[in-house]
């Protein structure tokens, strides 16, 4: 792990480690993301926050993130289900935020490095 900017914002609700963080309801708040059409900002560092406490987001460089399905190392990877890493394919014509570039393959539950790249792509 090669972290860059990380910064420390409001929980919103539960937040797992190492999962896609989105941003929250107001500002100076974050929560995990859910889809790829969340307006995604970072990745959780490796401590769990509960819902009102302190999460630190990674912003910037190189971090670990939890799968939530298979990857091929290069993939666009956008959140699913729990925040989980997945890979973005969206279809023609549909946006979908991405959070990086998988540096690693894997699968369900597997956890690999990432390079932060906040960016939108387009099927």
């Amino acid at each position: 792990m090669n972290p860059g900017l990380t910064k420390t914002y409001l929980a919103e609700g539960a937040i797992a480690a190492s999962t896609i963080i989105k941003a929250g309801s107001a500002e100076g708040a974050m929560a995990q993301a859910t889809a790829s059409t969340d307006v995604l900002m970072g990745v959780a560092e490796r401590i769990n926050a509960d819902a009102g406490e302190r999460v630190d987001v990674i912003h910037t460089g190189i971090t670990d993130v939890i799968l939530g399905g298979t990857v091929a190392f290069g993939d666009w990877l956008t959140a699913g289900a729990s925040g989980h890493a997945v890979k973005a394919a969206p279809a023609a014509g549909v946006n979908a935020q991405v959070v990086g570039k998988a540096l690693a393959a894997g699968v369900v539950g597997d956890i690999i490095p990432m390079l932060i790249t906040l960016a939108q792509i387009q099927g």
